[in-house]
């Protein structure tokens, strides 16, 4: 993976080749759209880090995943517990759970807290650097806000760190998307915050698509795999269109064209959960979204989540994120930023 090192970064064009696109696209990304924006819980944020060897970063743990771009230059992350990980300029490395870890340029150099200073107030994009007499690195370092502790399979089949080496002609559309996010950094004009934002949820999606291709090759089944299965694809596509409507083994079979029994035995074969759990585990995520990012009432959340009875609904969500529905809300809102 080829990114610009020069401090005049130049634009990229990008050429798209005409592909057949298969006709259960449009549902597969509409299922894996729907998870990322329910499990969001905030905006991202990326720090555009310039350090000169030696150095050393203590990054310490967010609510959320992170993620860490080589621009230029070569650095070690060392996670909580494993061996060190070797990075050089083009790789991706991206940790489910933002727990505290390292960058340094070698292991005996010194290390202080990651402290970045915001480019502008209020602006997501922070700047880091750090001087010395050695060689330069360049790192994009970023972290989304999303539900990691929440049980859907999207965030539970992943590793803790998904590492994405650079090798030319590997992963076009996430090197693509690096570069562009490159270049914003490096260069910020006019609306570069809105590029930034758009652009990081774009690397969310490639990372995630890479990690899935790559196991794709060595496992049948998980999630990713559900999305663009023939039979199971259909009844997922079903929820979470309309989470809220009663739907049984059966009737999610029917989509298939299955029997009851086969149906259940195939899509707990590859998502990993029976059908009627993934349905109560969507039916919460859903119900997490509209009360962190709305302001409807609890009665019309529990309708919209697939229950009759507010009772029944405030049952199901304490269970499954160990709060009431409006403690979670009044948490929710507390964490939201200017609070």
């Amino acid at each position: 993976m080829s990114v610009p090192r020069d401090d005049e970064w130049p634009s990229i064009s990008i050429r798209c080749p005409i592909v057949s696109i298969p006709r259960h696209y449009d549902r597969v990304v509409d299922i894996l759209s729907d998870t990322l924006a329910a499990l969001r819980t905030g905006r991202p944020s990326t720090v555009r880090t310039e350090a000169r060897a030696p150095w050393g970063f203590r990054v310490q743990a967010v609510v959320g995943a992170a993620f860490h771009v080589v621009g230029e230059g070569r650095c070690l992350l060392v996670p909580p517990t494993g061996d060190p990980i070797e990075l050089g300029a083009g790789d991706v490395v991206f940790l489910r759970r933002s727990s505290g870890h390292v960058l340094t340029d070698s292991p005996s150099s010194p290390v202080v807290d990651f402290a970045p200073v915001p480019v502008d107030a209020g602006s997501p994009i922070g700047r880091l650097v750090a001087d010395g007499p050695g060689a330069r690195t360049r790192l994009l370092c970023g972290a989304y806000k999303l539900d990691v502790d929440h049980r859907h399979p999207l965030l539970r089949e992943l590793p803790e760190v998904i590492h994405l080496p650079a090798r030319p002609g590997r992963h076009p559309a996430l090197q693509a998307t690096v570069d562009q996010l490159c270049v914003e950094m490096n260069a910020p004009r006019p609306g570069s915050d809105a590029v930034v934002g758009s652009l990081m949820d774009l690397l969310l999606v490639y990372i995630l698509r890479c990690w899935y291709d790559e196991q794709s090759h060595e496992r049948a089944g998980g999630w990713a795999a559900a999305l663009t299965d023939p039979v199971i694809a259909p009844a997922l596509h079903a929820i979470h269109e309309d989470p809220g409507h009663p739907w049984t083994v059966e009737s999610l079979g029917g989509r298939a064209g299955l029997s009851r029994a086969a149906f259940a035995r195939r899509f707990t074969a590859v998502v990993g959960d029976p059908p009627l759990s993934y349905l109560t585990t969507w039916r919460m995520t859903t119900a997490g979204r509209l009360l962190r990012d709305g302001d409807l009432s609890l009665t019309t959340v529990a309708a919209k989540s697939g229950y009759t009875s507010e009772l029944a609904f405030a049952k199901a969500f304490k269970r499954h994120f160990g709060a009431p529905p409006g403690a979670y809300r009044r948490e929710a809102r507390a964490r939201r930023p200017g609070r």
